[in-house]
């Protein structure tokens, strides 16, 4: 299957190089959408397309969020015919060798989470007070939406086409986190078929993090109406694909 790796950047030029390269190791394609990052970013991943048929760049005026960015890449992916459709972070946070076990994984499943949260799953070097955040957001997400999922914020995924064209990523609005919850619930509410394999995931040792408050008030007022808007998820659904994420 064409797999393409979507990487939204916005000042990664130290770690995209790398992470460009070990993705094309596993010869899966990547698409960098970069959103006009001043430290050269974007002159970087021209300089790799130049030179790797299988990377690509898209350019955006300016910085506009996480979701909007994904948003565009996904949209290039479909348009240019990919099977199967990936995300990740530019920063070093998931390791770029892991994207061969999600596509494994992506073999009996429609969605495949990289997870934290699972067992074997790990964090490093993350301060107790963003770990106690994500765990209670995590936790949130479940409370309000009995969306079986451990990791419903992680952003280390692999979706198939069809999983994608029918979950209308243009119509998702939400941004940072929000949009990585908002595409897991519709996954798992239109009935496909969501898993969690385990992964490491590594605080970032180069630039700055793009968490910030409004990233995290957007997710406490949107999931509680995505609770109450969500159609139930069908009862005939095989609900064995989404055990590893209890």
């Amino acid at each position: 299957m064409r797999t393409l790796v979507v990487i939204p950047t916005y000042n990664e030029a130290a770690t995209l190089r790398r992470v460009v390269e070990t993705v094309r190791v596993g010869r899966a394609h990547v698409l960098v959408v970069d959103d006009a990052s001043p430290d050269g970013t974007g002159e970087l991943a021209d300089w790799l397309a130049e030179r790797d048929y299988g990377v690509h760049v898209l350019h955006r005026p300016g910085k506009a969020g996480l979701g909007a960015a994904y948003r565009a890449g996904m949209r290039w992916a479909l348009a240019s015919g990919y099977d199967v459709i990936g995300q990740m972070d530019a920063d070093g946070s998931h390791d770029p060798a892991d994207v061969p076990r999600l596509l494994a994984a992506l073999r009996n499943a429609d969605l495949v989470i990289g997870s934290r949260y699972v067992p074997r799953g790990a964090v490093r070097n993350w301060p107790r007070t963003r770990r106690l955040l994500s765990r209670a957001g995590n936790t949130y997400v479940r409370m309000c939406t009995a969306l079986p999922v451990a990791d419903a914020t992680a952003g280390f995924r692999m979706f198939r086409r069809q999983t994608l064209m029918a979950l209308q990523v243009d119509a998702v609005r939400s941004d940072g986190y929000s949009f990585q919850i908002e595409l897991a619930l519709r996954a798992y509410t239109s009935g496909f078929r969501v898993i969690e394999i385990p992964v490491t995931f590594v605080e970032r040792t180069d630039g700055v993090s793009k968490m910030s408050r409004s990233i995290v008030a957007e997710a406490l007022w949107r999931v509680p109406r995505w609770a109450i808007d969500a159609p139930r998820r069908p009862q005939t659904v095989d609900r064995r694909s989404v055990a590893a994420a209890r």
